[in-house]
């Protein structure tokens, strides 16, 4: 299949090749997805580029801001779980050919998809427990709950600057305390939503799909994330919770201390809480 990005290669070209980078940024794709780089390093966390729809009332809300291939470096990628918006081969093969990195990611997503394009020594099955070290980075995986998923885990990068947690779609479980308890985590990310009315079979269900409001600040206190970034919550057309409500859920918890609201192409510093570099607006 082919990825057009909506906004051509300026964003690539300028807000994500083009920094100079000291200690770590944090670039958001959209859904989950991540493109982190430190002076040294660049990985990406469940990149999803596609507009293609795998059901006719889906429909992807944020924008592609890139096309993998415009990468100017990859070293590594990871997924978090066997969904098509975490793990899609059209969206993380392209950066697997710039510099010969490996995708990471559990055995369940290379059973549930086509990765026959995918040479064997480029796939990492992960499991928690599991700890990879990427550059200056170091990648330990860690468990996870998804009811919806076959196969789920969480990250926790480490970096002299600090801690960061992706939790992909997971909701609050013991695997959190564990991270809590082994980690000093400064920065977060959790996906937020709400429930929705789908089609299943030619019936109409009402499911719940993502973390709500408490259950993103219970996983936050579990952790013990300082710093949180919601996301997931704009990308479908029917499921988009607002953010402005976990600030209120947490009004009594010990954590989160910051929570921080992005777009599409913002980029984050790990030793900088609190700041946001939005995309310009502009370009070619």
């Amino acid at each position: 299949m082919t990825i057009n990005s909506d906004w051509g290669e300026w964003w690539a070209r300028e807000e994500f090749n083009g920094p100079d980078v000291e200690g770590v940024s944090l670039w958001f794709l959209g859904v989950t997805g991540w493109a982190i780089r430190t002076p040294e390093t660049t990985l990406f966390i469940d990149p999803y580029f596609s507009t293609e729809r795998d059901r006719e009332y889906i429909a992807r809300m944020p924008p592609v801001p890139m096309e993998p291939q415009w990468a100017d470096a990859c070293d590594a990628v990871f997924c978090t779980h066997d969904h098509r918006d975490h793990f899609w081969p059209p969206s993380f093969g392209p950066l697997l050919d710039i510099d010969g990195a490996s995708i990471h990611a559990p055995a369940e997503c290379y059973e549930n998809f086509d990765v026959s394009e995918i040479a064997e020594d480029q796939r990492a099955a992960v499991e928690p427990g599991d700890s990879y070290e990427v550059g200056d980075l170091t990648v330990h995986v860690r468990g996870g709950r998804d009811p919806d998923a076959d196969g789920s885990v969480t990250y926790v990068l480490e970096h002299e600057e600090g801690v960061i947690f992706h939790g992909g779609d997971n909701r609050p479980c013991d695997a959190f305390e564990a991270v809590g308890e082994e980690f000093d985590v400064d920065m977060g990310m959790l996906s937020y939503g709400t429930s929705a009315r789908l089609y299943q079979d030619g019936e109409v269900v009402r499911r719940k799909l993502y973390n709500d409001a408490q259950d993103v600040i219970d996983a936050a206190n579990m952790v013990g994330i300082d710093r949180l970034v919601p996301t997931h919550w704009r990308r479908w057309r029917a499921i988009q919770a607002d953010p402005g409500a976990l600030s209120k859920a947490a009004t009594t918890f010990e954590y989160p201390r910051i929570i921080e609201e992005i777009e599409v192409g913002d980029r984050l510093r790990l030793g900088q809480p609190g700041i946001v570099t939005p995309t310009r607006l502009g370009g070619d």
